[in-house]
Order: C-alpha cells, then sequence, then structure tokens
C-alpha cells in the first residue's frame, strides 16, 4: 500500500473534556521528533517559561500507574543539555538518579534538549522503530519539581514515513497537543506510525480504533461487539467520564493499559482468531481494560491518585481494583449479550483452580499480595511459584462471593453494582478522592446489611473458602473431585454449575447475575 505524506490525525478528547483548559501560551511546551527511529530514539526539547528561582528541577517518573513495577525510565536519558533563550549553555547536575538540577540564575525562559532511546515492547515503556512509535509519555517528557499540576503542550513531529497520530490529548488551532497537567499528559499514550484509523460514533460519542495488525479483521461485527461492551458497561455505572475514547491495539505481545480516555492494549499479531473462544477471550480482555476507566481510574485505593511518581505507592486494596474488574469483565460480557451463562461460570472455575490449585494459597493472603505486587510483578521464578498468589485469580473470587452475599442478605434487592455506583458517585464525582480499605467494607456492608467479616478474613487471611455456602444463594454448585491420585498437593476440579433444583430464592438471584438478559 502507498503511504501518503499528507499527516492524518486521530484526536481524542480527554476526560472531561478539556479543549479550551490549555491555551497556546502554556509555560511548558514539548517538541517531540524522530530523526533516528530506527535506532530507537526519540527526541525531546522542552522549554520552560517563567521561572522564578535559580534552581530548577526536572524530574522524570520512575513507573507507569496501573503496571505496577519500577521500571526507571531516566537510565534511558542520554545527551541532557539546557540553555538559556540566548542559546547559552547552563550548568546542571544530577541530585538522585530521577532528577536533574538546572542553575538557570536570572533566566527565566530555558530549553532543556535530551535524547531518549525506547526500545520496550511494553504497554507502560515506549518504543521507538523505523516503523511507528509507541510513547508512554511518562517515560518521556520531565515535569518541573512542584510544577507537576500546570498547563503543558506538545508538538509532535512524525518521521517523514509515517502518516497518521492516534492520542487521547487534544488538538488545538496550533498543531499541538494539550493537556490540562503533567497527570494528564502522563495518562494518554501516543501512537505514531502507519495504522489502520476506524471511527465510529456511539450514544453521541465518538470512537476510534487504531490498529497496527487489522489483518483478518471483521470490521462490522467488532464495532457491534465494541459498542455492546460500551452500553453495558455505561448502563452499569449511569455516567461516562470522557468525551471521546479511543482503543490502541498494537501487534503481537502480550498485556494492556487502561487510560481515562483510551486504551492501549497488545492483540495476538492479527484479528484471525482461531476460534469464537479466542475471539470471546478477547473482548473479554477489552472489557476489562474499558471497565478499568471506573474501578482503579475512578473508583480507586486513596494511595492511588494523586501519584508519587518517584516511588511505590503502595495498597493493600489492588485485589478489588484488578481482581473485582476480572468478575465485572465477565458480568459485562454477559449483559452485552456476547458470554453465554455457562461460559461465565467456565472463566469463574478457572480462577478459582489457579487459586486453589497452587501451594502459594497457603502462604499469601489477597490483601498481601495486593501490597507486595511491587515485589512480584512479572518477576517469577521457583520460590514465588510456591509461595504467592495473584489477586488477578482470588480477587474475582471474593468479588463472586462478595456479590451473592448482598444479593442473599438484601433479597436481591441490592448486589455488588449497588457498591460499585456509590463508591463512583460518592468518592470520585463529588469528593474526588480515593476510597480507604475501612470505607470500601463499611459500604459494602451497608448494601448487605449485616457484617462481612468472614469474607475480609478471606482477604486477609489464607483461611479455606467455604465455596457452597455463597453459592447456594444463587443454586450454584462446585465440583470438588480431585484431579490427581496419590499426592501430597490434591488438586481438584472446583468446576462451577448450575443445581438441577433450585428454591424461587435462588433461581431469583441465579437469574439476575447469570441471565440479565432474554437468552439468545
Amino acid at each position: 500500500m502507498m503511504r501518503s505524506k499528507k499527516l492524518s490525525v486521530l484526536v481524542i478528547g480527554l476526560f472531561f473534556g478539556v479543549s479550551a483548559i490549555c491555551s497556546a501560551q502554556s509555560k511548558m511546551d514539548f517538541k517531540l521528533s524522530f530523526t533516528q527511529p530506527e535506532a530507537h530514539y526519540a527526541e525531546v526539547q522542552f522549554t520552560c517559561s517563567e521561572l522564578l528561582t535559580p534552581n530548577t528541577s526536572f524530574m522524570l517518573p520512575v513507573w507507569s500507574p496501573g503496571y505496577y513495577k519500577i521500571l526507571d525510565f531516566p537510565r534511558y536519558v542520554v545527551d541532557f543539555q539546557v540553555k538559556n533563550d540566548k542559546g547559552e549553555m547552563l550548568d546542571w547536575h544530577k541530585e538522585s538518579k530521577d532528577t536533574w538540577v538546572v542553575n538557570n540564575g536570572t533566566n527565566q525562559s530555558i530549553v532543556v534538549t535530551y535524547r531518549v532511546f525506547a526500545n520496550k515492547k511494553s504497554v507502560a515503556e515506549s518504543l521507538v522503530d523505523q516503523n511507528k512509535a509507541f510513547i508512554m509519555p511518562n517515560s518521556m517528557f520531565m515535569y518541573p519539581k512542584d510544577k507537576i499540576d500546570v498547563p503543558v503542550t506538545l508538538k509532535i513531529e512524525p518521521y517523514q514515513d509515517w502518516n497518521a497520530i492516534s492520542t487521547g490529548l487534544v488538538k488545538n488551532d496550533a498543531g499541538q497537543y494539550n493537556a490540562p497537567d503533567f497527570d494528564v499528559l502522563y495518562d494518554s499514550p501516543i501512537y505514531i506510525g502507519n495504522q489502520k484509523i476506524i471511527e465510529f460514533e456511539h450514544d453521541g460519542r465518538p470512537y476510534h480504533l487504531a490498529m497496527e495488525t487489522p489483518e483478518g479483521l471483521q470490521q462490522d461485527t467488532f464495532v457491534d461487539d465494541l459498542k455492546k461492551v460500551i452500553s453495558a458497561t455505561t448502563a452499569l455505572m449511569g455516567h461516562v467520564p470522557y468525551q471521546n475514547y479511543c482503543f490502541i491495539m498494537m501487534g503481537a505481545g502480550g498485556g494492556g493499559l487502561e487510560h481515562w480516555n483510551s486504551q492501549a492494549v497488545f492483540t495476538s499479531g492479527s484479528f484471525e482468531f482461531k476460534s469464537k473462544e479466542h475471539y470471546t477471550d478477547f473482548l473479554n480482555f477489552i472489557t476489562h481494560e474499558y471497565f478499568h476507566l471506573y474501578n482503579v481510574k475512578a473508583i480507586r485505593p486513596i494511595a492511588l491518585g494523586p501519584f508519587d511518581y518517584g516511588k511505590e505507592n503502595y495498597t493493600d486494596m489492588l485485589w478489588v481494583s484488578e481482581g473485582i474488574t476480572v468478575y465485572y469483565e465477565y458480568l459485562i460480557m454477559l449483559r452485552a449479550g456476547l458470554l453465554q451463562p455457562k461460559e461465565a461460570l467456565d472463566y469463574l472455575s478457572g480462577s478459582i483452580r489457579r487459586y486453589e490449585n497452587i501451594e502459594g494459597k497457603n502462604h499469601m493472603s489477597l490483601s498481601r499480595s495486593s501490597f507486595d505486587i511491587w515485589l512480584n510483578f512479572l518477576n517469577r521464578d521457583e520460590n514465588t511459584d510456591q509461595t504467592t498468589i495473584s489477586y488477578y485469580n482470588k480477587g474475582p473470587i471474593i468479588g463472586l462471593l462478595l456479590d451473592l452475599e448482598i444479593r442473599k442478605s438484601s433479597k436481591n434487592q441490592k448486589s455488588l453494582d449497588d457498591v460499585m455506583q456509590f463508591l463512583y458517585n460518592k468518592y470520585f464525582l463529588k469528593q474526588k478522592r480515593g476510597f480507604t480499605k475501612e470505607e470500601f467494607w463499611a459500604i459494602c456492608e451497608q448494601f448487605a446489611g449485616k457484617s462481612l467479616l468472614e469474607l475480609q478474613n478471606y482477604v486477609d487471611t489464607v483461611n479455606e473458602i467455604d465455596y457452597q455456602k455463597y453459592l447456594d444463594h444463587a443454586g450454584l454448585q462446585i465440583d470438588l473431585s480431585p484431579l490427581e491420585e496419590g499426592t501430597s498437593f490434591i488438586k481438584r476440579s472446583y468446576q462451577l454449575s448450575e443445581k438441577e433444583k433450585a428454591t424461587k430464592e435462588q433461581l431469583m438471584i441465579k437469574k439476575s447475575l447469570l441471565y440479565p438478559i432474554s437468552k439468545r
């Protein structure tokens, strides 16, 4: 295919819409360019104006929110230098691994330039090559210390062979991209290259797909399924916190990362799925990242925002952010008509097996797995396999049991939906903050109308879970048959299924949980 020399730009509206927040006279102006993409370098120019102190500290984050691992982005910065507005070189020194201190003296306007080596295939890091650039802004753009909340503008100069820009940043009349502060800039990944762009509108809002490897795509079906996911999710939460939304779907790789106005995910390298199950798995994945828009970006443990980009941000509640999101990806897919009840039970059964059939369940609690994620995220070895668990597995289990208990105790008048809606409306929309551990459990107990101490203990200890006690609420059952005989550690089936006989109350709860729409 011939490459167009005309730059086609995909512009996605920011959270709450901020097209008028930043002006062309921003005091923090970046320019991003690429003269050697084949060498994996990006060039950054940062013009910082109206400095009022003789020394200015510039900092670069060391991690990406949503990706709980220290990545030490500053190690990729080279050729750092500073000039005043007359082009004269200024002195600087390193104060710490992530801090550059510039001696600007009486100079109120300076230009900082540096290059960044970007060759990591990750949703949390930047990658530049001759074909494209995936930019995580927090790995690329420094912020002046104590000025993280000031407006920022960014000018992007694509490499000569690239013709499209996909980002969640708003573009102004001067051709620059605006962010009201560095937090928004850092939360807006940028994809630059020759990706396929699909635009569609849904419920009055524009959506955009940026696809690096669209081979095999059945466009009408896929877009229709995305609309179903969006509708089911926004109907659940009752509010849409963005003006536009962008799906950045890259080539073959692993993982995805959520953002306020977008998500960046890897695919299998094409859209030629081996089976319906593989396609469903992918939709589950996209749904998971989309629901993170609400659960972790808005509904979040209080430690996760405002962020400290210079060190670990600890919380023992990531099981809510990640594990309950896994649970809801299945509920949303059910409500979207993209998952059958048995399929949802099969996915949940898989979570139980992955948790129960490992030795780590005897050594690590769910809350500890949340707190210690900074030690264990993508750091697997023979020891961690034997002594740790994943909140991606036990988290959805607690989500299911918590949902069933609230439904049972409230005679199916309330559910975990009400908890999520309350957290969203009270702490995010009204108080504009995260929640504490105590607040989370108090709200759950409020809707259950009773103490939930046993479920709290399942989170904070390694106590054996009484599955059947909670599954009975919805006429469900679990198969505890051994998968292996004659071993010291017995692996079991843990397959969930519907009971043949159920009471009227059980049927009512099961129907509302597993059969939210008419059978197709």
